[in-house]
């Protein structure tokens, strides 16, 4: 089952297109990631998904619902987390909490999120630190277990140990049901939490892939330094990219099976030879540098 379908959304504002005729799927139970630099489009259509703003062009359905008609209906089983926090700055913590207690009116887990997130509900929204501002809104939109979370970077401005708790939180959703869509510019979370991942650059979707075949698209750095003369001309293969070259080393990335390269190498006589695996974020790389 789909939780979230979006189709042929377009967004644009005067001459420029913030979102330009994407189409993407979340399955039920699966943590989505959003990923793109800043003003690649993510904002833009997690606004057109709450009905915030109205697209050009498209339509967005979310748990069977059209996300403009049934908006109302909606609101009361999303979590929700936008890319700033928008507080009352008069309010403290715990007033925030117990106003959103009011509108809701069911059970709810803010004194476990404010344990584990070690945030003081006491203080003044105007005296919280922005981390701490990210704390609250995590607890508001987490609060009540929604059957859909839609968060714009849920980490900004947190620690590295308080992100390995958003994490934990996320996971501990989905196994109770929930489905997650996350916007993010972070690749490390992204390769830590994430099912699958759409990729926006410049309002087109780049390509929608799952984290392990992702991984699967097998890129290596070779270091190789030579005894000996050596021919660049040698090692020159389909998906192969000479980075550096010097009067007695080579370093190139290669796609695919690196099989190939390395009994070419074995021909010669070499000094040293280093090999790396590229990271998740070398291979993202690759898509935001197509043309």
């Amino acid at each position: 089952m789909n939780v979230i379908e979006v189709k042929n959304l377009k967004k644009y504002f005067g001459k420029t297109k913030a979102v330009d005729d994407i189409s993407f799927t979340v399955e039920k139970g699966e943590i989505f990631g959003f990923l793109g630099p800043n003003g690649a489009g993510k904002t833009t259509t997690i606004r057109c998904m709450m009905d915030f703003i109205r697209p050009n062009e498209g339509s967005v359905s979310i748990l069977g619902q059209d996300a403009q008609k049934d908006t109302v209906a909606l609101k009361k089983k999303i979590g929700y987390l936008s890319g700033g926090a928008h507080l009352y700055k008069k309010w403290t913590g715990q007033e925030h909490i117990n106003f959103v207690r009011g509108l809701n009116g069911k059970n709810d887990i803010a004194d476990e999120l404010t344990r584990r997130l070690d945030f003081n509900p006491k203080l003044k929204a105007k005296n919280l630190s922005s981390g701490n501002k990210q704390k609250l809104s995590v607890i508001l939109a987490l609060m009540f277990q929604p059957e859909l979370l839609i968060l714009d970077e849920p980490t900004l401005a947190l620690d590295p140990l308080l992100q390995n708790v958003i994490y934990e939180l996320l996971e501990e959703a989905v196994k109770r049901g929930s489905t997650v869509f996350m916007s993010s510019h972070n690749l490390a979370e992204v390769d830590r939490v994430c099912h699958r991942v759409g990729i926006i650059k410049e309002g087109k979707m780049v390509a929608i892939e799952d984290i392990q075949s992702m991984k699967d698209k097998k890129m290596h750095e070779v270091y190789a330094r030579f005894a000996g003369h050596f021919n660049k001309n040698d090692f020159v293969t389909d998906g192969m990219q000479i980075i550096h070259e010097s009067a007695e080393s080579i370093t190139f990335n290669v796609k695919g099976d690196i099989n190939p390269v390395i009994k070419k190498l074995s021909a010669h006589q070499l000094k040293d030879i280093h090999i790396t695996q590229a990271s998740l974020e070398e291979i993202f790389l690759e898509f935001y540098e197509k043309d």
